[in-house]
């Protein structure tokens, strides 16, 4: 058998019950250049024993580690072991949605050979037991071709699931962060490549309590300090782009950081020059007038113009 085209990464733990909903879909789908990756951090042997009950007719390449990476050591992992042209990074709970979306993707690749390729996606609520069909206007589409730093506004392109991305080696998740890892990862990508968006649901996006992004999401000892690290790392010039400023803006609006000494306990970038420069704005504001959308979004608009001759 020749090299696949296709290299479907699953970075999985212990959660069996989606892993085979997962391995299921993939043995269900029309397109069979691929082979599969799974790289299993749990501490049994639950995963291995269920890859060999699935019975997938491609390859199949396992690897259990010991010790436990973490998320997103372990994707990384399951990266640099892909062999196909292409990478399908797929989460334990996530799944496809229809038998023929590995071929939908695969022929995007051959038409789109240099491109960012993502598709729309259903995110499934297992808690509460409703689903939300998720595609991004033109307008979200058209802001981040224009500046990849627009994601951080809103991650319109969703989670790694949902995309298929050239494999050439030269891109890795940042292991420093957790909750901004899929935003940094894409980033770094459309610095250098356009998108091309498949308008079809192609994947079904379990969401859980026991997700990585659930421990993260609203908890500031976390988002602060990530978005700290992330400023440093990319430069502040990037809050030129209003949307960027608009999200430190929520940002410190949101966790009601309401002092200098507030954020400096987050620091760990020693780099928040220019973030004390908007939240001395956002302490100025009244709090009534702070938390109503339509006034928070014209006082920043504010500050946008009064601080922008700042950014360097």
């Amino acid at each position: 058998m020749g090299k696949p085209f296709i290299s479907i990464c699953i970075p999985a733990y212990k959660r069996v019950d989606y892993l085979k909903r997962l391995l299921l879909s993939i043995r269900q789908q029309t397109y069979s250049n691929f082979e599969v990756i799974i790289t299993d951090d749990s501490d049994d042997e639950s995963v291995e024993k269920l890859i060999k009950e699935c019975n997938i007719k491609q390859t199949v390449s396992y690897c259990r580690n010991s010790p436990a990476l973490g998320t997103p050591a372990n994707w990384n992992l399951a990266l640099s072991k892909a062999k196909g042209e292409w990478i399908k990074i797929m989460h334990d709970d996530d799944w496809f949605s229809e038998n023929e979306s590995l071929e939908y993707f695969a022929k995007a690749a051959l038409n789109h050979n240099d491109r960012f390729i993502f598709s729309g996606y259903i995110n499934y609520y297992f808690t509460e037991e409703k689903k939300e069909i998720i595609s991004p206007s033109y307008i979200r589409l058209s802001l981040i071709r224009r500046d990849p730093y627009s994601l951080l506004s809103q991650n319109i392109i969703g989670p790694p699931s949902v995309t298929l991305l050239k494999n050439d080696k030269h891109f890795y998740y940042d292991t420093n962060i957790k909750w901004l890892v899929d935003i940094d990862y894409y980033i770094q990508r459309l610095k250098q490549q356009k998108i091309f968006y498949i308008k079809k649901t192609l994947i079904n996006v379990g969401i859980g309590d026991d997700q990585v992004t659930a421990s993260c999401h609203l908890n500031p000892k976390i988002e602060i300090p990530e978005y700290l690290y992330f400023l440093e790392k990319t430069g502040v010039q990037h809050l030129k782009n209003i949307l960027v400023y608009d999200t430190w803006w929520r940002l410190l609006r949101n966790f009601k950081i309401n002092r200098l000494e507030d954020l400096e306990q987050y620091d760990q970038s020693k780099n928040t020059n220019f973030v004390n420069y908007i939240l001395t704005d956002v302490i100025m504001i009244p709090k009534y007038f702070i938390r109503v959308g339509i006034f928070s979004k014209f006082f920043m608009l504010i500050s946008y113009l009064k601080n922008r001759k700042y950014i360097r």
